[in-house]
């Protein structure tokens, strides 16, 4: 399912912090983009950081700092458009969320944030297709699951009919019939239709630990993760959410422990792995170990 393999992309996406991968041929070049990378990683950390905390100017500033030094850098552009969002600039957080999804089209996540600046705006994404790569078939997917999940059936059924037919539009269509079908026997409290699938228990908890992820709720997170694990000890999902909620709630040694530990469950998905990556780099930098925070930021640039 689409929409599950990219919830632990939340909000960070594909890191990358640094500039090019390609080794120079002089040494003072290699000097110069390795100071230019340590200053980079310092001021997204602080930006980390001061969001964290509420400062969210100074938040934005440290961004800005960022974008100077990478310009199109997609993942600075979407902690932009949330900081701002947060800080209640909701036309700049627009245009970074804008910036963000034109970089990363198939990204869900920065699709999400958008459409959460644009309903803020008591708008929607109409008013803005044009300035987006709407025509992205991987968007339109995004889309579509998004609507779905925010039981707006009608937007999703509407954003299918623009889509080719594949496996992912009839089993989404036929999961909107499913739901329509199940929300009308509720209101006229009529018996459940037998042929409806129940929800798998596991997905049912990855959705909602996803919605807190993006509440930025990490207390409420940190204690259903846990939960979550008591029920589900193997799935890697439930310890990348419990490792992010304890680095934000500064309990970074025992986020170290759960990430480390869920590396262990992670089989054959790149993107959950590099966002543990994330999450353990910035553990480490947290607690002052910077080669080993540096060595998750080197595994994340190199897609390793």
């Amino acid at each position: 399912m689409k929409f599950l393999s990219y919830l632990a992309i939340i909000l960070m996406g594909t890191m990358v912090v640094s500039g090019d991968l390609y080794a120079q041929e002089e040494e003072s070049a290699d000097i110069s983009l390795e100071d230019n990378t340590d200053v980079f990683q310092e001021l997204f950390f602080e930006a980390l950081k001061q969001k964290g905390i509420e400062n969210y100017g100074k938040a934005i500033n440290a961004l800005l700092k960022c974008k100077q030094m990478e310009a199109t850098n997609d993942v600075v552009d979407h902690e932009l458009a949330k900081t701002y969002k947060m800080n209640n600039q909701l036309v700049l957080a627009e245009e970074s969320a804008k910036e963000a999804i034109i970089n990363q089209p198939q990204n869900l996540w920065y699709l999400y944030t958008l459409l959460e600046i644009m309903e803020l705006q008591g708008s929607d994404l109409n008013r803005i297709k044009d300035q987006i790569p709407y025509n992205n078939e991987q968007l339109k997917e995004n889309l579509a699951q998004i609507y779905f999940e925010k039981k707006s059936y009608d937007r999703s059924s509407a954003v299918l009919k623009d889509l080719r037919s594949s496996k992912f539009t009839k089993e989404l269509a036929a999961r909107i019939k499913d739901s329509l079908q199940q929300e009308f026997s509720e209101e006229k409290k009529l018996p459940g239709n037998g042929n409806i699938e129940k929800p798998n228990p596991v997905t049912k908890l990855i959705n909602e630990l996803a919605v807190l992820i993006q509440d930025e709720d990490f207390e409420t997170l940190n204690q259903k993760a846990e939960e979550a694990l008591e029920s589900y000890p193997t799935q890697p999902f439930f310890y990348y959410a419990k490792g992010m909620s304890l680095n934000r709630i500064a309990k970074n040694s025992e986020a170290v422990d759960f990430l480390t530990m869920g590396l262990d469950f992670i089989i054959e998905n790149d993107e959950l792995l590099q966002n543990f990556y994330v999450e353990l780099a910035r553990a480490h930098n947290a607690l002052g170990e910077t080669t080993k925070a540096n060595m998750y930021l080197s595994k994340i640039k190199n897609g390793s």
